[in-house]
C-alpha cells in the first residue's frame, strides 16, 4: 500500500462572519465606566491591503489586573430568542467584532491593570479568509512606559518588533492598533504549546 500525500490545511474563513459577531460585541466596558478605553485599528495583509471580512476576539482583565469571573453578559430576545446585545453592566472582559469593509476594527473595554511582572495588555485573536490558523498576539497601551520595559515578553524581542505590540495614543482614552498579518512591519504573533 503507498502512502498518501500529506493535504493543506483549510483556512479558517470567511464563514465565521455569518454566525459569530454578535450586536455590542465591542462594548466590553460597562456603560458610563470612568475606566473605558477605546482600541481600534485596522486589519491588514502582506502588501498593507484592508481584510475587510476578519474576525478580532478580545480578552483582557479590569483595572486591578484581576480576570473577570462572571457569567456572560448578552440579553436575549424572550420572543425570537436572538441577541439583543450586551446588558450594559457586566464586565465580561471578551469582545468580538468583525472588520468593516475597510478593514476596520473597534472596542471599549476597560483600560487593563497589571498582572504579575507583565506590563498591562489585552489578548487579541485574529481569524481570516486565506489563515490555515487563527493568529494570537497582544496589544499593550502605550503607558506607562516603566512597566512595558519590564515586561518578559516585550523584552525578549528586539526594539522595532516589540513596536508591533504597542497602540498609538489618541484623544480622549483612544488608541490605535494596526494589525498586519505579514510582510514589512508584521505584527508579532504568539505560538501557545
Amino acid at each position: 500500500m503507498s502512502a498518501l500525500e500529506p493535504t493543506p490545511s483549510h483556512t479558517v474563513g470567511p464563514f465565521y462572519g455569518y454566525a459569530l459577531p454578535f450586536p455590542g460585541g465591542g462594548d466590553i466596558a460597562p456603560a458610563g465606566h470612568p475606566d473605558t478605553v477605546t482600541v481600534h485599528g485596522r486589519v491588514l495583509d502582506g502588501e498593507g491591503t484592508p481584510v475587510p471580512d476578519a474576525l478580532v476576539e478580545v480578552w483582557g482583565p479590569g483595572p486591578d489586573g484581576e480576570l473577570p469571573r462572571v457569567g456572560g453578559s448578552m440579553r436575549r430576545d424572550p420572543v425570537t430568542g436572538g441577541f439583543l446585545g450586551r446588558n450594559g453592566t457586566d464586565f465580561t472582559g471578551f469582545g468580538r467584532v468583525p472588520t468593516d469593509a475597510d478593514g476596520h476594527w473597534a472596542v471599549r473595554t476597560l483600560r487593563p491593570g497589571r498582572r504579575g511582572a507583565s506590563a498591562p495588555y489585552l489578548s487579541l485573536c485574529v481569524f481570516a479568509r486565506g489563515l490555515t490558523h487563527h493568529l494570537f498576539t497582544r496589544v499593550y497601551l502605550p503607558e506607562p512606559a516603566d512597566a512595558r520595559a519590564a515586561d518578559p515578553l516585550l523584552a525578549s524581542l528586539p526594539p522595532g518588533r516589540a513596536a508591533t505590540l504597542v497602540a498609538g495614543a489618541e484623544p480622549r482614552g483612544t488608541y490605535r492598533f494596526d494589525i498586519r498579518l505579514q510582510g514589512e512591519g508584521e505584527t508579532v504573533f504568539l505560538e501557545f504549546a
